[in-house]
Protein backbone atom coordinates (compact mmCIF):
# COMPACT_ATOMS: atom_id res chain seq x y z
CA UNK A 1 0.00 0.00 0.00
CA UNK A 2 1.49 3.40 -1.01
CA UNK A 3 1.33 5.89 1.85
CA UNK A 4 3.26 8.65 0.00
CA UNK A 5 0.71 11.43 -0.52
CA UNK A 6 2.69 12.77 -3.43
CA UNK A 7 2.39 9.53 -5.36
CA UNK A 8 5.01 6.95 -5.98
CA UNK A 9 8.03 6.67 -8.28
CA UNK A 10 9.60 9.36 -10.47
CA UNK A 11 6.43 11.42 -10.61
CA UNK A 12 6.35 11.75 -6.84
CA UNK A 13 10.02 12.87 -6.74
CA UNK A 14 9.43 15.53 -9.35
CA UNK A 15 6.42 16.80 -7.36
CA UNK A 16 8.61 17.09 -4.28
CA UNK A 17 11.10 19.25 -6.22
CA UNK A 18 8.46 21.74 -7.30
CA UNK A 19 6.19 22.32 -10.20
CA UNK A 20 7.38 21.55 -13.67
CA UNK A 21 7.81 24.69 -15.84
CA UNK A 22 7.55 24.06 -19.56
CA UNK A 23 10.63 25.24 -21.68
CA UNK A 24 10.88 26.10 -25.30
CA UNK A 25 13.15 24.11 -27.59
CA UNK A 26 15.75 26.98 -27.63
CA UNK A 27 15.73 27.26 -23.87
CA UNK A 28 16.15 23.53 -23.47
CA UNK A 29 19.21 23.57 -25.75
CA UNK A 30 20.87 26.56 -23.99
CA UNK A 31 23.74 25.44 -21.61
CA UNK A 32 23.22 25.99 -17.91
CA UNK A 33 25.54 28.35 -15.96
CA UNK A 34 28.43 26.67 -14.07
CA UNK A 35 30.23 27.56 -10.84
CA UNK A 36 31.62 31.11 -11.13
CA UNK A 37 35.48 31.36 -11.23
CA UNK A 38 37.41 32.97 -8.31
CA UNK A 39 38.18 36.62 -8.47
CA UNK A 40 41.30 37.82 -10.34
CA UNK A 41 43.01 39.04 -7.18
CA UNK A 42 42.55 35.75 -5.30
CA UNK A 43 44.03 33.69 -8.19
CA UNK A 44 47.09 35.96 -8.57
CA UNK A 45 47.83 35.86 -4.85
CA UNK A 46 47.69 32.07 -4.77
CA UNK A 47 49.94 31.79 -7.83
CA UNK A 48 52.69 33.99 -6.25
CA UNK A 49 52.73 31.96 -3.03
CA UNK A 50 52.94 28.70 -4.95
CA UNK A 51 55.70 30.03 -7.18
CA UNK A 52 57.68 31.28 -4.18
CA UNK A 53 57.24 28.03 -2.30
CA UNK A 54 58.28 26.04 -5.34
CA UNK A 55 61.33 28.27 -5.83
CA UNK A 56 62.27 28.06 -2.16
CA UNK A 57 61.92 24.28 -2.04
CA UNK A 58 63.90 23.95 -5.25
CA UNK A 59 66.61 26.22 -3.87
CA UNK A 60 66.79 24.27 -0.62
CA UNK A 61 67.06 21.02 -2.52
CA UNK A 62 69.74 22.50 -4.77
CA UNK A 63 71.72 23.75 -1.77
CA UNK A 64 71.39 20.38 -0.04
CA UNK A 65 72.52 18.57 -3.16
CA UNK A 66 75.37 21.01 -3.76
CA UNK A 67 76.45 20.80 -0.12
CA UNK A 68 76.33 17.03 -0.21
CA UNK A 69 78.33 16.93 -3.43
CA UNK A 70 80.87 19.44 -2.03
CA UNK A 71 81.14 17.45 1.20
CA UNK A 72 81.61 14.20 -0.68
CA UNK A 73 84.22 15.51 -3.08
CA UNK A 74 85.88 17.50 -0.30
CA UNK A 75 86.23 14.39 1.86
CA UNK A 76 87.54 12.46 -1.12
CA UNK A 77 90.15 15.14 -1.70
CA UNK A 78 90.97 15.15 2.03
CA UNK A 79 91.78 11.44 2.11
CA UNK A 80 93.20 10.83 -1.36
CA UNK A 81 97.00 10.77 -2.00
CA UNK A 82 98.58 14.22 -2.03
CA UNK A 83 100.40 16.02 -4.84
CA UNK A 84 103.97 15.80 -3.46
CA UNK A 85 105.92 13.04 -5.20
CA UNK A 86 109.00 13.36 -2.98
CA UNK A 87 107.66 14.54 0.37
CA UNK A 88 109.44 17.20 2.41
CA UNK A 89 109.99 18.53 5.90
CA UNK A 90 107.56 21.13 7.21
CA UNK A 91 107.87 23.39 10.23
CA UNK A 92 104.80 24.18 12.30
CA UNK A 93 105.78 27.18 14.38
CA UNK A 94 104.27 27.77 17.83
CA UNK A 95 100.96 29.66 17.89
CA UNK A 96 100.36 29.21 14.15
CA UNK A 97 96.70 29.02 13.09
CA UNK A 98 95.18 26.33 10.87
CA UNK A 99 94.61 28.78 8.02
CA UNK A 100 98.25 29.85 7.91
CA UNK A 101 99.41 26.22 8.09
CA UNK A 102 97.04 25.30 5.25
CA UNK A 103 98.25 28.20 3.08
CA UNK A 104 101.90 27.24 3.63
CA UNK A 105 101.18 23.61 2.78
CA UNK A 106 99.53 24.62 -0.48
CA UNK A 107 102.38 26.98 -1.41
CA UNK A 108 104.88 24.17 -0.78
CA UNK A 109 102.88 21.80 -2.98
CA UNK A 110 102.16 19.42 -0.09
CA UNK A 111 98.36 19.73 -0.34
CA UNK A 112 96.22 20.45 -3.39
CA UNK A 113 93.78 22.91 -1.77
CA UNK A 114 94.33 24.90 1.41
CA UNK A 115 90.58 25.39 1.92
CA UNK A 116 89.89 21.67 1.92
CA UNK A 117 92.71 21.06 4.42
CA UNK A 118 91.45 23.84 6.68
CA UNK A 119 87.83 22.70 6.51
CA UNK A 120 88.84 19.07 7.01
CA UNK A 121 90.80 19.92 10.14
CA UNK A 122 87.92 21.95 11.51
CA UNK A 123 85.27 19.40 10.56
CA UNK A 124 87.14 16.74 12.54
CA UNK A 125 87.46 19.05 15.55
CA UNK A 126 91.26 19.30 15.39
CA UNK A 127 91.70 23.09 15.17
CA UNK A 128 93.67 23.23 18.41
CA UNK A 129 95.19 19.75 18.22
CA UNK A 130 98.02 20.52 15.77
CA UNK A 131 101.36 20.67 17.61
CA UNK A 132 104.39 22.83 16.85
CA UNK A 133 107.44 21.04 15.49
CA UNK A 134 109.31 19.97 12.37
CA UNK A 135 107.70 17.08 10.53
CA UNK A 136 108.81 14.73 7.76
CA UNK A 137 105.90 14.50 5.33
CA UNK A 138 106.00 11.32 3.27
CA UNK A 139 105.57 11.27 -0.51
CA UNK A 140 101.92 11.38 -1.60
CA UNK A 141 100.75 11.94 1.96
CA UNK A 142 97.05 12.80 2.07
CA UNK A 143 95.67 15.82 3.89
CA UNK A 144 94.36 13.50 6.59
CA UNK A 145 97.81 11.89 6.92
CA UNK A 146 99.37 15.33 7.34
CA UNK A 147 96.75 16.33 9.91
CA UNK A 148 97.36 13.14 11.92
CA UNK A 149 101.13 13.71 11.73
CA UNK A 150 100.77 17.24 13.08
CA UNK A 151 98.47 15.94 15.83
CA UNK A 152 101.01 13.29 16.87
CA UNK A 153 103.78 15.78 17.63
CA UNK A 154 106.36 13.32 16.22
CA UNK A 155 108.86 15.89 15.08
CA UNK A 156 111.97 15.17 13.03
CA UNK A 157 114.77 14.15 15.39
CA UNK A 158 118.38 15.21 14.85
CA UNK A 159 121.50 13.62 16.30
CA UNK A 160 124.57 15.14 17.89
CA UNK A 161 127.33 12.57 18.40
CA UNK A 162 130.40 13.18 20.56
CA UNK A 163 132.78 10.22 20.07
CA UNK A 164 135.03 8.95 22.83
CA UNK A 165 138.44 10.56 22.95
CA UNK A 166 137.59 14.01 21.59
CA UNK A 167 138.84 16.98 23.54
CA UNK A 168 136.35 19.50 24.89
CA UNK A 169 137.35 21.95 22.16
CA UNK A 170 136.76 19.34 19.46
CA UNK A 171 133.42 18.35 21.01
CA UNK A 172 132.22 21.96 21.19
CA UNK A 173 133.17 22.41 17.54
CA UNK A 174 130.67 19.69 16.67
CA UNK A 175 127.99 21.44 18.70
CA UNK A 176 128.73 24.73 16.94
CA UNK A 177 128.52 23.13 13.49
CA UNK A 178 125.15 21.42 14.04
CA UNK A 179 122.86 23.57 11.88
CA UNK A 180 119.63 22.35 13.49
CA UNK A 181 120.67 23.94 16.80
CA UNK A 182 120.10 27.60 17.59
CA UNK A 183 121.75 30.20 19.76
CA UNK A 184 125.32 30.99 20.67
CA UNK A 185 127.95 28.75 22.19
CA UNK A 186 128.71 29.09 25.91
CA UNK A 187 130.95 32.01 26.75
CA UNK A 188 133.26 29.80 28.84
CA UNK A 189 134.64 26.43 27.77
CA UNK A 190 133.98 23.56 30.21
CA UNK A 191 137.03 21.86 31.78
CA UNK A 192 138.80 19.17 29.80
CA UNK A 193 137.27 15.74 30.30
CA UNK A 194 133.89 17.07 31.42
CA UNK A 195 131.88 16.41 28.21
CA UNK A 196 129.90 13.18 27.86
CA UNK A 197 130.77 10.99 24.90
CA UNK A 198 127.28 10.20 23.73
CA UNK A 199 124.66 10.75 21.03
CA UNK A 200 121.97 13.27 21.89
CA UNK A 201 118.63 13.35 20.06
CA UNK A 202 116.88 16.69 19.71
CA UNK A 203 114.35 18.61 17.62
CA UNK A 204 115.13 21.64 15.49
CA UNK A 205 115.24 24.77 17.58
CA UNK A 206 117.03 23.32 20.61
CA UNK A 207 119.85 25.61 21.72
CA UNK A 208 123.57 24.98 21.74
CA UNK A 209 123.70 26.01 25.38
CA UNK A 210 121.14 23.30 26.22
CA UNK A 211 123.25 20.67 24.45
CA UNK A 212 126.44 21.65 26.24
CA UNK A 213 124.68 21.80 29.61
CA UNK A 214 123.28 18.30 29.08
CA UNK A 215 126.62 16.86 27.98
CA UNK A 216 128.32 18.30 31.05
CA UNK A 217 125.56 17.09 33.40
CA UNK A 218 125.57 13.60 31.86
CA UNK A 219 129.35 13.27 32.20
CA UNK A 220 129.26 14.39 35.82
CA UNK A 221 126.60 11.82 36.64
CA UNK A 222 128.47 9.07 34.77
CA UNK A 223 131.80 9.77 36.49
CA UNK A 224 130.16 9.83 39.92
CA UNK A 225 128.33 6.57 39.24
CA UNK A 226 131.41 4.68 38.00
CA UNK A 227 133.56 6.11 40.80
CA UNK A 228 131.04 4.86 43.35
CA UNK A 229 131.44 1.30 42.00
CA UNK A 230 135.26 1.32 41.82
CA UNK A 231 137.41 -1.52 43.15
CA UNK A 232 137.97 -1.13 46.90
CA UNK A 233 141.76 -1.21 46.57
CA UNK A 234 141.99 1.24 43.66
CA UNK A 235 145.15 3.35 44.26
CA UNK A 236 143.60 6.65 43.06
CA UNK A 237 142.96 9.42 45.54
CA UNK A 238 140.08 11.35 43.98
CA UNK A 239 137.70 11.66 41.04
CA UNK A 240 139.88 14.27 39.32
CA UNK A 241 142.82 11.85 39.06
CA UNK A 242 140.37 9.11 38.12
CA UNK A 243 139.16 11.08 35.07
CA UNK A 244 142.73 12.06 34.10
CA UNK A 245 143.87 8.44 33.97
CA UNK A 246 140.68 7.35 32.20
CA UNK A 247 141.32 9.98 29.51
CA UNK A 248 144.82 8.56 28.93
CA UNK A 249 143.44 5.02 28.67
CA UNK A 250 140.81 6.31 26.24
CA UNK A 251 143.47 7.73 23.94
CA UNK A 252 145.79 4.72 24.20
CA UNK A 253 143.42 2.07 22.85
CA UNK A 254 140.04 1.80 21.19
CA UNK A 255 139.76 -1.93 21.82
CA UNK A 256 137.34 -2.95 24.52
CA UNK A 257 139.23 -6.13 25.34
CA UNK A 258 142.39 -4.16 26.15
CA UNK A 259 141.20 -1.18 28.17
CA UNK A 260 141.26 -2.75 31.62
CA UNK A 261 144.72 -4.21 30.95
CA UNK A 262 146.07 -0.87 29.73
CA UNK A 263 144.63 0.74 32.86
CA UNK A 264 146.39 -1.91 34.97
CA UNK A 265 149.75 -1.10 33.35
CA UNK A 266 149.46 2.58 34.23
CA UNK A 267 148.27 1.87 37.76
CA UNK A 268 151.14 -0.59 38.28
CA UNK A 269 153.64 1.99 37.05
CA UNK A 270 152.18 4.69 39.30
CA UNK A 271 152.41 2.30 42.26
CA UNK A 272 156.12 1.71 41.51
CA UNK A 273 156.90 5.38 40.94
CA UNK A 274 157.58 4.83 37.24
CA UNK A 275 156.80 7.45 34.61
CA UNK A 276 153.70 6.68 32.53
CA UNK A 277 155.47 7.34 29.19
CA UNK A 278 152.22 7.81 27.27
CA UNK A 279 152.49 9.18 23.76
CA UNK A 280 148.99 10.81 23.80
CA UNK A 281 150.08 13.00 26.72
CA UNK A 282 152.96 14.30 24.60
CA UNK A 283 150.54 15.17 21.83
CA UNK A 284 148.21 17.05 24.17
CA UNK A 285 151.14 18.97 25.62
CA UNK A 286 152.15 20.04 22.10
CA UNK A 287 148.78 20.73 20.49
CA UNK A 288 146.32 21.14 23.35
CA UNK A 289 142.60 20.79 22.75
CA UNK A 290 142.88 21.30 19.00
CA UNK A 291 144.51 17.88 18.63
CA UNK A 292 147.38 16.70 16.46
CA UNK A 293 146.98 17.16 12.71
CA UNK A 294 146.23 13.83 11.06
CA UNK A 295 149.35 13.95 8.89
CA UNK A 296 151.68 14.93 11.73
CA UNK A 297 153.67 12.03 13.22
CA UNK A 298 155.38 12.04 16.61
CA UNK A 299 159.10 12.73 16.27
CA UNK A 300 161.83 11.67 18.63
CA UNK A 301 162.41 15.32 19.37
CA UNK A 302 158.81 15.65 20.60
CA UNK A 303 159.51 13.14 23.35
CA UNK A 304 162.21 15.42 24.68
CA UNK A 305 160.12 18.61 24.73
CA UNK A 306 159.29 19.80 28.21
CA UNK A 307 155.56 20.37 28.78
CA UNK A 308 153.36 19.84 31.87
CA UNK A 309 151.79 16.89 30.01
CA UNK A 310 154.93 15.05 28.82
CA UNK A 311 154.74 11.88 30.91
CA UNK A 312 158.13 10.82 29.55
CA UNK A 313 159.59 13.68 31.60
CA UNK A 314 157.15 14.28 34.47
CA UNK A 315 156.29 11.87 37.23
CA UNK A 316 152.73 10.90 38.02
CA UNK A 317 149.66 12.16 36.18
CA UNK A 318 149.43 15.27 34.02
CA UNK A 319 147.58 18.27 35.48
CA UNK A 320 144.28 17.71 33.60
CA UNK A 321 142.60 15.10 31.45
CA UNK A 322 143.75 15.01 27.84
CA UNK A 323 140.35 14.09 26.34
CA UNK A 324 136.79 13.16 27.26
CA UNK A 325 136.75 9.53 28.44
CA UNK A 326 133.76 7.32 27.71
CA UNK A 327 132.09 4.86 30.03
CA UNK A 328 134.29 1.93 28.96
CA UNK A 329 137.52 3.77 29.75
CA UNK A 330 136.16 4.98 33.10
CA UNK A 331 135.07 1.48 34.06
CA UNK A 332 138.43 0.06 32.98
CA UNK A 333 140.24 2.37 35.39
CA UNK A 334 137.69 1.82 38.16
CA UNK A 335 138.06 -1.96 37.87
CA UNK A 336 141.40 -2.74 36.18
CA UNK A 337 142.75 -6.17 35.31
CA UNK A 338 144.79 -7.96 37.96
CA UNK A 339 148.17 -8.25 36.25
CA UNK A 340 151.85 -7.49 36.83
CA UNK A 341 152.24 -5.86 33.42
CA UNK A 342 154.38 -2.73 33.29
CA UNK A 343 154.75 -2.32 29.51
CA UNK A 344 152.79 -2.58 26.30
CA UNK A 345 153.61 -1.92 22.69
CA UNK A 346 151.62 -1.90 19.45
CA UNK A 347 151.48 -5.23 17.63
CA UNK A 348 151.09 -3.70 14.18
CA UNK A 349 147.55 -4.99 13.75
CA UNK A 350 145.57 -2.46 15.80
CA UNK A 351 146.19 -4.08 19.17
CA UNK A 352 148.95 -4.28 21.75
CA UNK A 353 151.17 -6.87 23.40
CA UNK A 354 151.90 -6.62 27.12
CA UNK A 355 154.93 -7.47 29.23
CA UNK A 356 155.78 -7.62 32.90
CA UNK A 357 159.55 -7.28 32.43
CA UNK A 358 161.77 -4.91 30.50
CA UNK A 359 163.49 -7.78 28.70
CA UNK A 360 160.20 -9.15 27.39
CA UNK A 361 159.07 -5.67 26.46
CA UNK A 362 162.21 -4.99 24.40
CA UNK A 363 161.61 -8.24 22.50
CA UNK A 364 158.05 -7.08 21.76
CA UNK A 365 159.38 -3.72 20.59
CA UNK A 366 161.83 -5.46 18.24
CA UNK A 367 159.00 -7.50 16.73
CA UNK A 368 156.95 -4.37 16.28
CA UNK A 369 159.86 -2.66 14.51
CA UNK A 370 160.15 -5.64 12.17
CA UNK A 371 156.45 -5.37 11.35
CA UNK A 372 156.88 -1.65 10.70
CA UNK A 373 159.78 -2.29 8.33
CA UNK A 374 157.89 -4.99 6.47
CA UNK A 375 154.89 -2.70 6.02
CA UNK A 376 157.15 0.16 4.85
CA UNK A 377 158.91 -2.11 2.33
CA UNK A 378 155.57 -3.27 0.97
CA UNK A 379 154.39 0.33 0.63
CA UNK A 380 157.61 1.31 -1.11
CA UNK A 381 157.33 -1.58 -3.54
CA UNK A 382 153.73 -0.68 -4.33
CA UNK A 383 154.71 2.92 -5.05
CA UNK A 384 157.72 1.94 -7.18
CA UNK A 385 160.42 3.16 -4.79
CA UNK A 386 163.59 1.14 -4.49
CA UNK A 387 164.08 1.82 -0.80
CA UNK A 388 161.60 2.38 1.93
CA UNK A 389 161.26 5.96 3.15
CA UNK A 390 162.52 6.79 6.60
CA UNK A 391 159.74 6.80 9.17
CA UNK A 392 159.59 9.09 12.18
CA UNK A 393 159.69 7.65 15.65
CA UNK A 394 156.10 7.02 16.73
CA UNK A 395 157.13 6.05 20.23
CA UNK A 396 157.21 2.34 19.37
CA UNK A 397 154.18 1.85 21.55
CA UNK A 398 151.16 3.62 22.83
CA UNK A 399 151.91 4.05 26.48
CA UNK A 400 154.60 2.76 28.82
CA UNK A 401 156.96 2.76 25.89
CA UNK A 402 160.57 3.29 25.02
CA UNK A 403 162.87 0.74 23.49
CA UNK A 404 164.88 0.60 26.66
CA UNK A 405 161.89 0.74 28.93
CA UNK A 406 161.85 2.90 32.01
CA UNK A 407 163.27 1.96 35.34
CA UNK A 408 161.64 3.26 38.46
CA UNK A 409 163.23 6.66 38.82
Amino acid sequence: MNTNPGGGGEFGQRQAQGPIVPKTAAEALRPEAGTPPPSKRSRASRSQVVVFLNFFLSLVMLVVLASGAALYFGMQAFIEPGPSANGDTFMVKPNTGVQEIADQLERRGLVSDARIFRLGVRATGNDSALKAGEYAIKPRASMRDIMELFKSGKSVMYSLTIPEGLTVEQALQRVAEQEALTGDMPAAMPPEGSIATDTLRFTRGATRQQMVDKLVADQKKLVEDVWTHRAPDLPIANMEDFVILASIVEKETGRGDERSRVAAVFLNRLAKGMRLQSDPTIIYGLFGGKGKPADRPIYQSDIEKQTPYNTYLIKGLPPTPIANPGRAALEAVANPSKTDDLYFVADGNGGHVFAATLEEHNQNVARYRAVQKKQADAAAKASGQTTAPATPDDGASAGASGENGDAAQ
